[in-house]
């Protein structure tokens, strides 16, 4: 083989290896939905309905904690308060309150201090007590007396703090995948704030793409699940994400010094527990203590844990479903609420 066709033919091949790739990160680029850069506000991430404001004094501050609110279209039928999960905002209940809304309820989604749109202080004592006294606060701000609770993942945690705190005020509690069905003190190390802001301030896209990929989504993308990931991935990439890893720690905390299931016996309402038992997460898996034989995460077993702390709740199990059931088969999910619904 001559030189200049040796030469000629390193270049056709450097050509196609080229082109291949930026097919492959066009592909990549499209799997997830235009992701964008959001300030710490998310200022230009539009919710699904109209944001107001409820402004109030919390821990010697001023705070504005967002929320969306649908009237009811049957006063009857009452309201129904959507919780939100750490990864999440309120605005991924869009599916959930139009459905419900069209049943008639009133429709209340708060974005809890340190999420979505509302105030977001570093210094604050993020625990569940308090994010429940700020809900109750937001509730008696709109004359809401009574509410149905819906909760998923972390919202769980929150909703069934709230339902302890105020059994007065809530008339049942749904929670959906919650996390905090296990002490997850019990079985892996405690890890300072510290640990977690190294870890929550390394963060990339393609990180949290990863793990919901992973433990959501039974290793699959679409542009729904990208469109639910993007404000989290909007705010990695954005300006006030150092700020922002300080509250995420915070929030850590919480979940692992936060345990609920041991409170379970003491519900003085109504409990359904839904549970996409392919879920597996499991915080804390990572750092278990040693010699600890136990599997964290294990949602095909925890509905029967759970009726051994009270044997009262229901436990209604959808096979094949990961941890967000209304984002990955809203179908199932919507006949498993009408059933709910119908029933209560």
């Amino acid at each position: 083989m001559s030189k200049d066709k040796g030469i000629y033919l390193a270049i056709l091949l450097l050509t196609s290896l080229l082109l291949t790739s930026s097919k492959d990160a066009i592909s990549d680029r499209a799997q997830y939905n235009d992701i964008q850069s959001y300030d710490k506000f998310l200022s230009n991430y539009k919710y699904p309905f109209e944001v107001y404001t409820y402004s109030f004094s919390s821990q010697g501050r001023d705070m504005k904690m967002a929320y969306m609110y649908l009237r009811p279209k049957k006063p009857q039928m009452g309201f129904i308060t959507l919780l939100h999960g750490k990864n999440f905002t309120g605005a991924y209940w869009e599916e959930t309150a139009k459905f419900l809304h069209e049943k008639g309820f009133g429709i209340l989604i708060p974005d809890q201090i340190g999420f979505g749109k509302s105030s977001k202080p570093i210094d604050y004592q993020y625990t569940f007590e308090v994010l429940s006294h700020n809900t109750k606060r937001l509730l008696e701000f709109l004359k809401i007396q009574s509410t149905h609770v819906i909760g998923h993942s972390m919202g769980g945690m929150l909703g069934s703090r709230f339902a302890l705190l105020y059994p007065e005020l809530t008339r049942h509690l749904i929670l959906v995948n919650p996390i905090g069905l296990e002490n997850y003190l019990l079985y892996s190390e405690y890890k300072d704030v510290d640990f977690f802001y190294q870890k929550e301030s390394k963060l990339t896209s393609a990180d949290i793409i990863s793990y919901q990929k992973k433990y959501y989504y039974d290793g699959k993308w679409n542009e729904e699940y990208a469109k639910f990931a993007n404000p989290l991935i909007g705010l990695i990439n954005g300006p006030d994400w150092k700020e922002l890893a300080k509250i995420s720690a915070r929030v850590y905390d919480m979940i692992f010094t936060g345990s609920v299931i041991e409170d379970f016996p003491y519900f003085q309402i109504p409990v359904t527990l839904v549970l996409g038992t392919r879920d597996r997460t499991g915080p804390g898996r990572s750092w278990m203590k040693p010699n600890i034989n136990y599997e964290l995460g294990r949602y095909d077993k925890l509905g029967n844990k759970v009726k051994s702390h009270n044997s009262k709740i229901e436990v209604i199990e959808l096979k094949n479903i990961g941890h967000s059931p209304q984002i990955e088969d809203f179908g199932r999910f919507r006949k498993v609420l009408e059933g709910i619904i119908k029933q209560k």
